[in-house]
């Protein structure tokens, strides 16, 4: 029931975080695994931010992985096919990459928070208690983030 209702979510979260689908189907598993093992029970109210805190975690334990699984798919999509509509897909997929690059770019902090906020769409306190920080620094750093990803989109296009 648990995996049911926020499986989902879980999976579009860590792949935001990791850029990779096979590590978020990792990050996934050992969410619900951790979340299932737990020895105090899962207030029902707060299982999503709960599940997000735990797939967090398990990101930041695993981050080593995030660089290598980037020059891998950096080089897979380098190896596009020229047919038609060709460019059309490269455009798309070099503007994906560009804003995939500036995500990245930013504090871990910051694009958990923005990422939660922006894709989840979880309330402010449900991002401070993920973050382990208040909810006006949460609202602080989705703002900081908004506005660097703005920066940084202009800024790599001059």
């Amino acid at each position: 029931m648990l995996y049911r209702q926020h499986g989902p979510d879980v999976f579009r979260f860590a792949v935001s975080l990791t850029g990779d689908r096979s590590d978020a189907d990792d990050i996934t598993a050992e969410t619900f695994a951790r979340a299932l093992l737990a020895r105090e029970p899962i207030v029902t109210a707060t299982a999503k931010g709960y599940l997000f805190t735990i797939a967090r975690n398990v990101f930041l334990r695993t981050v080593h992985k995030q660089a290598r699984m980037s020059a891998l798919a950096e080089h897979s999509s380098l190896l596009a096919d020229s047919g038609p509509g060709a460019d059309a897909r490269t455009e798309q997929r070099d503007e994906l990459r560009l804003a995939s690059r500036n995500l990245a770019r930013l504090p871990e902090i910051d694009r958990s928070a923005l990422l939660l906020r922006a894709v989840h769409e979880l309330p402010y306190d449900e991002i401070a208690r993920v973050l382990g920080i208040t909810a006006v620094a949460a609202k602080v750093k989705v703002h900081r983030a908004r506005l660097a990803l703005v920066a940084l989109h202009g800024g790599s296009r001059t």
